[in-house]
């Protein structure tokens, strides 16, 4: 079989998810990555990856997601992107040359609608999935919002043949076509030996915007050495160690850490949970980070903190239950990666043989069924 695997390119997590994955699909079938931006940067040296365009969130002057800029910067590639414009048709010509049998999407639009337009069916495998296609515990008044950005992302995406959603914490499928899986681990993190360490670990997906004033003093203060990845700067100053990207790094740092602080990404927290480290998140001004960090404080295995306002009360306030926090990681430890690799071995069989799923209604009204 050949199969197209698309990966949306804003910030790392949809491409560590990917990663994880890959290998297995690799082994029994031929497989092209079609991946946006970061998720690209990551990949190609391992896989054979083709960069597409990206439709991701734009920053405003103090670091906060802008609404403004972000329909402005996007509203020529999702204007093109529904009437199937020139970029659009370049795209889906990528991966026409590539002559798949199926394809399997994390969140990325282009190759939803691509598998539509073409006939072939399609996997939708990511943690976004679960505001469309799951009950779920928002945060105190984001009930409504949840239901606007399933509905929104249904719109983007269609209603795949199959979907299967990974996530650190539980939540009830809408309908039989859906599945839940556990936190999808990369391998060097599921070998990672974890040990209680004394730094405090420090990432942020767009650390260039997000890292502030606020942040800088609360870390300075915070009375333990911490290390930062996310951000453009590098080297020592005072408690504070810069560091560039890593993959092998980075996981060694964050099995040795006492405590993460971290934007509100699935995968990052997933990640910190298995290896038993306490988790400050600080969820951007998104819907699915605040949905993650609500988690992260229901279970027990750290609290949330504003990203743009953090404080050094708040920050030392969560280190000081850090022992408790951590302890309470051992119940929510599910690794899902076999289960992923099964359910999606056992799709592709089923849905090579032609067995093919209905569109809902909203799917078929924006056309991305």
């Amino acid at each position: 079989m050949r199969i197209a695997y698309a990966v949306m390119g804003y910030g790392r997590g949809h491409a560590m998810r990917t990663a994880a994955v890959l290998p297995a699909l690799e082994h029994s079938h031929q497989v092209r990555v079609f991946a946006g931006r970061d998720a690209h940067e990551m990949l190609r040296a391992d896989h054979d990856s083709v960069e597409i365009p990206v439709i991701g969130y734009q920053y405003g002057p103090r670091g906060r997601i802008c609404a403004r800029r972000t329909l402005r910067h996007n509203a020529p590639k999702v204007a093109d992107l529904l009437v199937a414009g020139p970029q659009t048709r370049a795209v889906w010509q990528q991966m026409a040359d590539f002559e798949p049998d199926i394809v399997i999407s994390d969140s990325e639009t282009y190759s939803h609608r691509f598998a539509r337009h073409h006939g072939i069916a399609r996997i939708g495998f990511d943690h976004v999935g679960i505001m469309a296609y799951c009950h779920c515990d928002f945060a105190s008044g984001d009930a409504l919002a949840g239901r606007r950005d399933g509905l929104g992302y249904r719109a983007f995406m269609g209603d795949p043949d199959r979907v299967i959603v990974s996530s650190f914490y539980p939540a009830t499928p809408r309908h039989e076509r859906v599945r839940m899986v556990g936190a999808i681990l990369r391998e060097p993190v599921r070998q990672a030996a974890p040990i209680r360490g004394d730094t405090v670990l420090v990432y942020l997906n767009k650390g260039a915007h997000q890292y502030n004033t606020s942040m800088d003093a609360a870390l300075r203060a915070c009375g333990a050495p911490v290390i930062v990845y996310g951000t453009a700067e590098r080297g020592r100053r005072a408690n504070l160690h810069f560091k560039a990207p890593s993959q092998s790094e980075f996981i060694t740092d964050l099995a040795a850490a006492r405590a993460v602080v971290s934007t509100a990404g699935n995968q990052l927290l997933s990640e910190a949970i298995h290896l038993g480290k306490p988790v400050l998140a600080l969820p951007e001004d998104a819907v699915e980070q605040r949905l993650n960090a609500e988690a992260v404080r229901r279970m027990g295995v750290g609290t949330r903190a504003s990203l743009h306002r953090l404080t050094s009360r708040a920050l030392r306030a969560f280190l000081e239950r850090a022992d408790n926090y951590a302890a309470a990681t051992q119940a929510h430890q599910r690794d899902g990666v076999r289960e992923a690799i099964d359910l999606l071995r056992g799709d592709i069989a089923t849905l090579s043989r032609g067995a093919r799923s209905a569109p809902g209604p909203l799917a078929w009204l924006t056309g991305a069924y």
